[in-house]
């Protein structure tokens, strides 16, 4: 999204605010939409992050989608109160939203939500203001969509709890307060170039400069004519040659990009059931053949039954007349078995093989129209609109097989995810294979109870956290009738399992202990 493009969707959202928030809904893990209320009424303000190609629009579209990690879960409990605000820094591409925070059990301080459209290193942070006086755009990153360390950008770090940099400053004319006398300095570039000497174009909108100027060289003499045209653009950014604003654009962008999204996150488990049901009509075709083994075992087991008395005890083998009088039939035998035990053995096995055939033949109807099924819905996937997508998606998740989730799960105030084991199982499997090793741990001091976790993506927890969590495990404990309970909580990495402990029995250590009453100890 280029800049001149975003500063027209800011001065479309200015014109609601200031504006009282709603909430926020996720559509997708790289998507947060803000529901607001404003001078205009009822709206959504749409922030797309993916890169490489961010979007930032307004919606009247009903949207919904929890949040789908960490970050949408924080953005949720943290970015709230009236939005007051919206800018950009100059003409690049990056916005900045402030919000006033809100009162309440747990008061939200104000904070500002940064936006960078900038292709590949797209990002979207919750920044901390500094003091009244200081440069708005600078503050302390409270979380960011995506974490950059110095191993991935050796130039600029975006790291929780760091300092935000702000993109390098640049020099460049803006189109918006552009004299004659600057774009005379211009003459000598080709119109199709001018824009590395203007700020807020990219290759769309220096296209469309081209299309209103009528000419791709050197501007000379006709730059009055170029001007009058980037005057144009700059009160309406309109793609001349799709018909469509900006906006519009960017909305349609969001949404193909949404649906190729889908589409590559269906395919996966389409194609997956195809290989099982290609798996279990190929089951049924062995079953056919397995009939044919199975006759041969009856027909040797009739043979055993009948002339048992002719078998030698210990023999490995057999040479028995066909019931059909033409020859002889010679039959293998385990010399550790009677003639007798051999015949039922064959039996046994011919039975298996006749129930697994009737048993997968009254499946195979089923399965083949299932096959053409899930053919029919690979086949559609790269012509369905992100509409038929949707619903795709919520028919598979419906027909998906309910499983049992690890561990009760809850929310803390600071929008972090807290799972609570239920049994020894859920707690091991919470500690040693859900729990990552900067996530927090919580237990009761000297009574049995469950695990919590608390997964903060190496976060640190806020007091709020820490007490929401202790009280869930002193709730989850025998001691969740008495007061005052201890609890104990340290991070997953100084936590392990004993040689030979059973499951759920834990050693730990660098535990911090706070004090909490269960809730149930507080209504006894």
């Amino acid at each position: 999204m280029e800049g001149l493009a975003l500063s027209r969707t800011l001065a479309e959202l200015r014109e609601h605010l200031p504006a009282r928030t709603l909430g926020w809904v996720f559509p997708d893990e790289t998507s947060a939409a803000l529901l607001f209320e404003g001078q205009k009424g009822v709206s959504n303000l749409v922030l797309s992050y993916r890169p490489p190609q961010p979007v930032i629009y307004l919606s009247r579209e009903r949207l919904r989608g929890d949040a789908h990690n960490a970050f949408q879960r924080f953005l949720a409990a943290k970015v709230r109160g009236e939005l007051f605000s919206a800018e950009q820094l100059k003409l690049d591409r990056v916005a900045q939203f402030a919000f006033a925070g809100e009162g309440g059990f747990v008061d939200v301080s104000a904070v500002r939500l940064l936006f960078e459209l900038t292709g590949r290193n797209t990002n979207l942070l919750v920044l901390e203001p500094l003091q009244e006086d200081a440069d708005a755009w600078q503050g302390r990153i409270l979380s960011a969509g995506r974490e950059i360390t110095n191993s991935r950008n050796r130039f600029r770090t975006v790291r929780s709890g760091g300092a935000y940099v702000p993109p390098p400053p640049y020099d460049k004319f803006d189109p918006r307060t552009m004299t004659a006398q600057e774009a005379e300095s211009l003459a000598d570039l080709p119109v199709s170039r001018w824009r590395e000497q203007i700020d807020g174009l990219g290759p769309s909108l220096s296209a469309e400069l081209v299309r209103r100027t009528g000419f791709v060289g050197v501007a000379g003499e006709r730059w009055p004519q170029v001007l009058e045209a980037l005057k144009s653009l700059v009160v309406d950014p309109t793609l001349s040659a799709s018909e469509a604003s900006l906006n519009d654009a960017s909305r349609e962008a969001a949404r193909a990009e949404k649906a190729a999204q889908l589409r590559k996150a269906l395919r996966e488990p389409l194609a997956k059931r195809l290989t099982l049901l290609t798996h279990q009509l190929g089951d049924v075709e062995r079953a056919t053949l397995g009939l044919d083994e199975a006759a041969q075992d009856r027909r040797e087991a009739d043979l055993l039954m009948a002339y048992a008395h002719t078998v030698e005890a210990g023999a490995s083998s057999a040479l028995l007349p066909d019931f059909s009088g033409e020859g002889e039939v010679p039959i293998a035998l385990e010399p550790s078995l009677s003639a007798i035990q051999n015949a039922e053995k064959r039996y046994t096995r011919a039975r298996r093989r006749e129930d697994v055939f009737e048993r997968l033949a009254e499946r195979e109807p089923t399965l083949r129209e299932d096959y053409a099924e899930v053919e029919r819905r690979l086949s559609d996937l790269d012509a369905s609109s992100l509409e038929q997508l949707a619903a795709l998606e919520t028919q598979l998740t419906a027909e998906q097989p309910l499983r049992s989730a690890y561990g009760a799960r809850y929310t803390s105030p600071g929008g972090f995810e807290v799972l609570v084991g239920r049994n020894n199982k859920e707690n091991a499997t919470l500690t040693h294979r859900l729990g990552r090793s900067t996530d927090y741990w919580f237990h009761v001091q000297g009574y049995p109870g469950s695990h919590v976790l608390v997964r903060t993506g190496g976060r640190d927890l806020d007091l709020p956290d820490i007490l929401y969590a202790a009280q869930l495990a002193a709730q989850h404990s025998k001691a969740r009738l008495s007061g005052n309970v201890p609890v104990d909580y340290t991070r997953i990495k100084h936590v392990w399992r004993p040689k030979g402990a059973p499951s759920g029995q834990v050693h730990y250590t660098q535990q911090k202990t706070v004090y909490v009453d269960p809730p149930d100890a507080r209504s006894a």
